[in-house]
């Protein structure tokens, strides 16, 4: 009752009280009566492997392609695993590839690298079947490197007398590509510095976990974003004859009637224009009402799976599980808990980046598991992240210790075990959490270490987390009693480690004080 209590107590708005119900679709609906579905994108999901449509996958089809033809702006809500980046990849990638158009018609915003980086792959598997291009703006390359990628440089060479801030310069240059995946910090950069790079012929929006990206607004990239991809759109209704002069390529009527085919409202005055068409998606998506309306949606279509019966909802297959231990001998049980999964593929989540760090260290010392372990997170380079990452997908690692960079829509085939070693602060983190495993319909278990006092908060955690309950998983006493000379000894090697890492530290700061040489700043995502 108490959580049902706080639920009504939270304002609600008028369109999130009557959602589409994703899981009265189809379990899976086999791509050949996907209606109008491109033939092209047919055979690139085959090759990926895919043979059929998970149902949030069919929904959001129906709403795009189908009868719904993107009316409405469309918000997600649906677990994690659940399909999603292809949910809306595959209907975007069917509308643009109708216009032979070279402009960047499509943005996709993601809160992280890693997270970008998967995204990207899922387009660029389908993309280039329709002869579209898919860029990255994520920080992982030089600036330099990523304006040549994305923008065209012009089509002949200027004389020395040339002023580059000539109109003539920008409208030789244009984007190399259609659709861009992007980091907030990153697509502000180029939005502030790079020659070439516009985002108004943008047709698409994407907000991909949404309310973390609406809590951290970078530079306040989602009012820049939306008041750039409008300006050219007005600019034209309000003076046609001089469109040309905005970067619309070929012959003005052809310009003009794409644009309209785009998706049409009528402002106050009933002068019509281009609408941007907003897709926004999340496991836990927010229903705060000053959030939301800084996405300016319009006539918002809610797309749930439970419908409004739950706010939030676990994988279908996911168990809880819950493991009582005392709090100084917490590493013993997490050793015997690992030993009895013996080389399952698991992820260990810890509260911080320093506890990351140092347990993956102490786990490396016990020599009585067998298991190949590294660590994940922020405070690492992106190349040794997605080097860590890719041997996990390829088996070569059994078990990694990651903060909570990993909890948002990273996709790992295969993984059977998510084991919170520091209980999640709240429900949105033990979504995220309990969402590496258990995806696509495939069973899985989330481990919860739990000291006698946390009893109490885990299980009001899981009510509003849409959980009916978990069973416990118990260790004899004996086992974790017979790995205590084990963790003594395990502890001595932690702490010279530790030592070690300091000194290597100091002399390393020590060294670039007196050399004059510093650290290049990270660049944000």
């Amino acid at each position: 009752m108490e959580g049902e209590e706080e639920q009504k107590s939270e304002p609600v708005l008028a369109w999130m009280r009557d959602p589409v119900d994703i899981d009265l679709y189809q379990a899976e609906c086999p791509l050949r009566l996907v209606p109008g579905l491109d033939p092209r994108l047919v055979m690139a999901l085959q090759n990926m492997g895919i043979s059929s449509l998970y149902p949030v996958q069919s929904a959001v089809w129906q709403e795009t392609i189908g009868p719904g033809a993107l009316e409405r702006d469309l918000c997600v809500n649906s677990p994690t695993g659940s399909g999603k980046t292809l949910a809306y990849a595959l209907p975007i990638v069917q509308m643009l590839s109708t216009r032979s158009l070279r402009l960047l018609r499509a943005l996709v915003v993601l809160p992280t690298r890693d997270l970008a980086l998967q995204v990207k792959e899922v387009f660029a598997a389908i993309a280039p079947a329709v002869g579209l291009h898919v860029g990255l703006a994520v920080g992982q390359t030089s600036i330099t490197d990523e304006i040549a990628e994305l923008v065209k440089k012009p089509a002949f060479e200027f004389s020395n007398a040339y002023d580059p801030e000539d109109l003539q310069l920008e409208t030789s240059m244009g984007s190399s590509v259609d659709i861009l995946i992007a980091t907030p910090g990153r697509l502000m950069d180029h939005v502030n510095t790079t020659k070439g790079f516009t985002l108004e012929h943008l047709c698409y929006l994407v907000v991909d976990e949404t309310d973390r990206l609406l809590r951290e607004a970078y530079q306040s990239w989602l009012p820049t974003v939306l008041h750039l991809s409008q300006l050219n759109t007005k600019r034209m209704v309000a003076c046609p004859r001089s469109a040309a002069n905005y970067r619309m390529p070929g012959c003005l009527t052809t310009c003009l009637t794409t644009i309209r085919r785009m998706g049409v409202e009528r402002d106050f005055n009933g002068k019509c224009y281009p609408r941007l068409v907003k897709m926004i998606l999340s496991a836990t998506l927010t229903r705060d009402p000053s959030k939301l309306s800084q996405l300016d949606l319009h006539h918002p279509l809610l797309m749930t799976s439970g419908g409004s019966r739950k706010r939030y909802q676990l994988p279908e297959q996911l168990e809880s599980i819950k493991l009582f231990c005392e709090s100084k001998l917490k590493p013993l049980y997490l050793v015997a808990l690992l030993q009895g999964l013996k080389e399952e593929k698991s992820i260990i989540f810890t509260s911080s980046i320093e506890s990351t760090q140092r347990l993956s260290i102490l786990l490396k010392c016990f020599t009585e598991l067998p298991l190949k372990i590294s660590q994940y997170s922020r405070l690492q380079r992106q190349s040794v992240r997605s080097n860590t990452l890719d041997a996990f997908r390829a088996g070569e690692l059994q078990v990694l210790v990651a903060s909570d960079a990993m909890t948002r829509g990273m996709d790992v085939d295969g993984i059977a075990n998510v084991i919170n070693y520091d209980m999640p602060n709240n429900v949105k983190t033990y979504i995220h959490r309990a969402g590496r495993t258990a995806r696509a319909g495939r069973p899985g278990r989330c481990f919860t270490l739990l000291r006698r006092e946390e009893i109490k908060r885990y299980r009001k955690l899981l009510k509003k987390a849409g959980s009916d309950g978990s069973r416990t998983y118990s260790i004899p006493v004996e086992t974790v009693e017979n790995l205590r000379p084990v963790y003594s000894s395990a502890l001595e090697k932690l702490k010279e480690k530790v030592q070690s890492e300091k000194s290597r530290r100091r002399f390393s700061g020590s060294l670039s004080a007196r050399t004059g040489n510093q650290k290049p700043k990270r660049e944000k995502g």
